[in-house]
């Protein structure tokens, strides 16, 4: 392979950053950034999604309390507009970056693949 591996991925990362999904995703944060409310409310939640993720990585119990909480915030980043049109955002975004891992991925399957 004449190019870089390295290089490839940092040209993707840079293809990413020029979708049409990555600029909305960017613009709905900044709307969520801007509002006080909504950006007080989307950083609680990011703070409980990471404090649960944290826990699971690590094979802590998830108390009663943090589920609480959890529950409590998402319910209330529900009902902010700015923050499920972030969410809609991020949701096209992953797709995306599914759809690129699972092309990542091919060279792996096929050579692990079962063949008859």
């Amino acid at each position: 392979m004449s190019e870089n591996i390295y290089d490839l991925a940092h040209g993707l990362e840079r293809g990413i950053r020029e979708t049409d999904e990555f600029k909305s995703l960017e613009e709905a944060y900044k709307k969520v950034t801007e509002d006080a409310e909504a950006k007080e409310k989307f950083d609680r939640f990011r703070e409980i999604q990471i404090t649960i993720q944290e826990k699971q990585m690590t094979g802590q119990d998830i108390d009663d309390e943090t589920v609480d909480r959890a529950q409590k915030v998402a319910e209330e980043v529900q009902q902010n507009e700015l923050i499920l049109g972030l969410m809609e955002k991020e949701q096209a975004m992953s797709t995306i970056i599914n759809d690129l891992n699972r092309i990542i991925m091919m060279p792996l399957q096929s050579l692990y693949e079962v063949k008859e």
